[in-house]
Protein backbone atom coordinates (compact mmCIF):
# COMPACT_ATOMS: atom_id res chain seq x y z
CA UNK A 1 0.00 0.00 0.00
CA UNK A 2 1.36 3.45 -1.15
CA UNK A 3 -0.12 5.99 1.36
CA UNK A 4 -0.02 10.04 1.99
CA UNK A 5 -0.56 11.04 5.26
CA UNK A 6 -1.77 14.60 5.35
CA UNK A 7 -3.67 17.15 8.16
CA UNK A 8 -3.42 20.27 9.73
CA UNK A 9 -1.29 20.65 13.03
CA UNK A 10 -3.13 19.43 16.11
CA UNK A 11 -5.02 16.74 13.72
CA UNK A 12 -3.69 13.95 15.43
CA UNK A 13 -0.74 12.75 12.34
CA UNK A 14 1.80 11.55 14.45
CA UNK A 15 -0.62 9.27 16.53
CA UNK A 16 -2.11 7.88 13.58
CA UNK A 17 0.88 6.86 11.72
CA UNK A 18 2.59 5.32 14.31
CA UNK A 19 -0.63 2.46 14.55
CA UNK A 20 -0.13 2.45 10.70
CA UNK A 21 2.95 1.73 10.59
CA UNK A 22 2.74 -0.35 13.26
CA UNK A 23 -0.03 -2.58 11.89
CA UNK A 24 0.83 -2.65 8.38
CA UNK A 25 5.01 -2.75 8.68
CA UNK A 26 5.53 0.00 5.72
CA UNK A 27 8.40 2.21 6.61
CA UNK A 28 6.75 5.80 7.74
CA UNK A 29 8.72 8.37 5.86
CA UNK A 30 8.61 12.09 6.79
CA UNK A 31 10.87 14.71 5.22
CA UNK A 32 12.79 15.23 8.23
CA UNK A 33 14.03 11.82 8.75
CA UNK A 34 15.10 11.69 4.48
CA UNK A 35 16.90 14.60 5.14
CA UNK A 36 18.48 13.60 8.17
CA UNK A 37 19.43 9.63 6.95
CA UNK A 38 20.98 11.61 3.47
CA UNK A 39 22.67 13.81 5.28
CA UNK A 40 24.23 10.82 7.30
CA UNK A 41 25.23 8.65 4.66
CA UNK A 42 26.62 11.61 2.78
CA UNK A 43 24.92 11.01 -0.96
CA UNK A 44 25.69 14.02 -2.77
CA UNK A 45 21.85 15.58 -2.37
CA UNK A 46 22.10 15.30 1.11
CA UNK A 47 25.54 17.02 0.88
CA UNK A 48 23.04 19.71 -0.98
CA UNK A 49 20.68 20.27 1.55
CA UNK A 50 22.85 20.36 4.01
CA UNK A 51 24.58 23.28 2.30
CA UNK A 52 21.52 25.02 2.08
CA UNK A 53 20.10 24.34 5.50
CA UNK A 54 23.66 25.68 6.79
CA UNK A 55 23.06 28.79 5.82
CA UNK A 56 19.56 29.16 7.16
CA UNK A 57 17.77 28.81 3.50
CA UNK A 58 14.89 26.51 2.30
CA UNK A 59 16.05 23.59 0.64
CA UNK A 60 14.92 23.91 -3.63
CA UNK A 61 12.30 21.23 -4.71
CA UNK A 62 14.75 19.36 -6.77
CA UNK A 63 17.14 18.47 -4.02
CA UNK A 64 13.89 17.92 -1.66
CA UNK A 65 12.48 15.82 -5.07
CA UNK A 66 15.27 13.77 -5.66
CA UNK A 67 15.94 12.90 -1.97
CA UNK A 68 12.52 11.29 -2.18
CA UNK A 69 12.85 9.52 -5.01
CA UNK A 70 16.60 8.00 -3.78
CA UNK A 71 14.47 6.91 -0.66
CA UNK A 72 11.21 5.70 -2.52
CA UNK A 73 13.30 3.40 -4.82
CA UNK A 74 15.41 1.43 -1.79
CA UNK A 75 14.27 -1.93 -0.95
CA UNK A 76 11.84 -1.64 2.16
CA UNK A 77 9.41 0.74 0.09
CA UNK A 78 8.97 -2.44 -2.66
CA UNK A 79 5.50 -3.56 -0.65
CA UNK A 80 4.32 0.05 0.79
CA UNK A 81 5.24 3.33 2.24
CA UNK A 82 3.57 6.22 4.53
CA UNK A 83 4.56 9.18 3.36
CA UNK A 84 4.63 11.98 5.74
CA UNK A 85 5.19 15.32 4.89
CA UNK A 86 5.98 15.21 1.48
CA UNK A 87 4.51 16.59 -1.07
CA UNK A 88 3.47 20.03 0.24
CA UNK A 89 3.11 21.46 -2.95
CA UNK A 90 1.43 20.78 -6.37
CA UNK A 91 4.75 21.08 -8.23
CA UNK A 92 5.95 18.28 -5.73
CA UNK A 93 2.92 16.66 -5.85
CA UNK A 94 3.43 16.22 -9.64
CA UNK A 95 6.65 15.08 -9.04
CA UNK A 96 5.60 12.18 -6.86
CA UNK A 97 3.47 10.92 -9.55
CA UNK A 98 6.74 11.07 -11.65
CA UNK A 99 8.61 9.13 -9.39
CA UNK A 100 6.13 6.25 -8.48
CA UNK A 101 5.49 5.97 -12.35
CA UNK A 102 8.56 5.63 -12.65
CA UNK A 103 9.11 2.77 -9.73
CA UNK A 104 5.69 0.67 -11.32
CA UNK A 105 3.88 2.12 -7.95
CA UNK A 106 1.07 4.04 -7.46
CA UNK A 107 -0.26 6.35 -4.69
CA UNK A 108 -3.56 4.30 -3.43
CA UNK A 109 -4.71 6.90 -1.07
CA UNK A 110 -3.96 10.13 0.08
CA UNK A 111 -5.39 10.34 4.04
CA UNK A 112 -6.41 13.92 5.14
CA UNK A 113 -7.35 13.87 8.77
CA UNK A 114 -9.62 16.88 8.82
CA UNK A 115 -10.25 18.28 12.23
CA UNK A 116 -12.47 21.76 12.43
CA UNK A 117 -10.00 25.13 13.04
CA UNK A 118 -11.88 26.13 16.15
CA UNK A 119 -10.97 22.06 17.67
CA UNK A 120 -7.90 22.46 16.40
CA UNK A 121 -7.28 25.98 18.01
CA UNK A 122 -8.75 24.43 21.43
CA UNK A 123 -6.14 21.24 21.28
CA UNK A 124 -2.87 23.38 20.11
CA UNK A 125 -3.70 26.40 22.72
CA UNK A 126 -4.80 24.44 25.09
CA UNK A 127 -0.77 22.27 26.06
CA UNK A 128 1.10 23.35 29.30
CA UNK A 129 4.55 22.28 29.69
CA UNK A 130 6.47 21.81 32.97
CA UNK A 131 9.35 24.75 33.27
CA UNK A 132 11.06 22.00 35.54
CA UNK A 133 11.06 19.11 34.05
CA UNK A 134 9.10 19.47 30.57
CA UNK A 135 6.09 17.69 31.18
CA UNK A 136 3.48 17.86 28.74
CA UNK A 137 -0.54 18.36 29.84
CA UNK A 138 -3.52 19.86 28.13
CA UNK A 139 -5.74 21.89 30.26
CA UNK A 140 -8.61 19.84 28.95
CA UNK A 141 -7.57 16.64 27.44
CA UNK A 142 -4.80 15.60 30.21
CA UNK A 143 -5.14 18.27 32.70
CA UNK A 144 -2.77 18.46 36.01
CA UNK A 145 -4.08 17.24 39.48
CA UNK A 146 -4.12 20.82 40.94
CA UNK A 147 -3.95 23.57 38.04
CA UNK A 148 -1.03 24.86 37.27
CA UNK A 149 0.98 22.85 38.79
CA UNK A 150 2.98 19.48 37.51
CA UNK A 151 2.17 16.28 38.94
CA UNK A 152 5.64 14.96 38.86
CA UNK A 153 7.72 17.34 40.41
CA UNK A 154 5.65 20.51 41.57
CA UNK A 155 6.56 22.58 38.86
CA UNK A 156 5.18 25.40 37.16
CA UNK A 157 3.58 24.44 34.06
CA UNK A 158 3.60 26.82 31.47
CA UNK A 159 2.04 28.16 28.18
CA UNK A 160 4.91 27.95 25.00
CA UNK A 161 5.06 31.24 23.04
CA UNK A 162 4.23 29.45 19.63
CA UNK A 163 1.26 27.89 21.98
CA UNK A 164 -0.65 31.12 22.28
CA UNK A 165 -3.51 31.89 20.23
CA UNK A 166 -2.28 34.02 18.17
CA UNK A 167 0.36 32.01 16.87
CA UNK A 168 -1.29 29.16 16.52
CA UNK A 169 -4.18 30.97 14.56
CA UNK A 170 -1.44 32.32 12.26
CA UNK A 171 -0.07 28.78 12.30
CA UNK A 172 -3.07 27.28 11.02
CA UNK A 173 -3.90 29.41 8.53
CA UNK A 174 -0.64 29.26 6.58
CA UNK A 175 -0.89 25.53 6.75
CA UNK A 176 -4.87 25.98 5.58
CA UNK A 177 -3.65 28.03 2.08
CA UNK A 178 -0.63 25.86 1.84
CA UNK A 179 -2.94 22.25 1.83
CA UNK A 180 -6.34 23.60 -0.08
CA UNK A 181 -4.27 23.55 -3.60
CA UNK A 182 -2.93 20.13 -2.89
CA UNK A 183 -5.88 18.70 -1.37
CA UNK A 184 -7.89 19.99 -4.72
CA UNK A 185 -4.99 18.01 -6.55
CA UNK A 186 -5.72 15.41 -5.12
CA UNK A 187 -9.48 15.38 -5.02
CA UNK A 188 -9.45 15.52 -8.47
CA UNK A 189 -6.85 12.57 -9.07
CA UNK A 190 -9.88 10.88 -6.92
CA UNK A 191 -6.94 9.81 -4.54
CA UNK A 192 -8.13 11.55 -1.92
CA UNK A 193 -9.76 10.70 1.51
CA UNK A 194 -10.82 12.33 4.57
CA UNK A 195 -11.04 11.36 7.64
CA UNK A 196 -12.45 12.60 10.62
CA UNK A 197 -10.36 13.66 12.90
CA UNK A 198 -12.70 14.75 15.40
CA UNK A 199 -13.22 11.66 17.35
CA UNK A 200 -11.47 9.39 19.55
CA UNK A 201 -8.10 7.89 18.23
CA UNK A 202 -9.18 4.88 18.16
CA UNK A 203 -12.18 5.51 16.05
CA UNK A 204 -10.22 6.99 13.79
CA UNK A 205 -7.61 4.41 13.50
CA UNK A 206 -10.72 2.51 13.08
CA UNK A 207 -11.91 4.52 9.98
CA UNK A 208 -8.46 4.58 8.46
CA UNK A 209 -7.72 0.79 9.22
CA UNK A 210 -11.30 -0.05 7.33
CA UNK A 211 -10.46 1.94 4.21
CA UNK A 212 -6.70 0.76 4.16
CA UNK A 213 -7.13 -2.74 5.20
CA UNK A 214 -8.50 -3.95 1.77
CA UNK A 215 -5.09 -3.02 0.60
CA UNK A 216 -3.13 -5.29 2.25
CA UNK A 217 -4.97 -8.27 1.14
Amino acid sequence: MYLVLMGLPGAGKGTQAERIVEKYGIPHISTGDMFRAAIKEETPLGLEAKSYMDAGNLVPDEVTIGIVRDRLSKKDCEKGFLLDGFPRTVAQAEALEEITQELSRKIDYVLNISVDSDKLMQRLTGRRICQTCGSTYHVIFNPPKVEGVCDKDGGTLIQRQDDNEETVRNRLDVNMKQAKPLLDFYGDKGYLKNINGDQDIDKVFQDIDQLIGGLAK
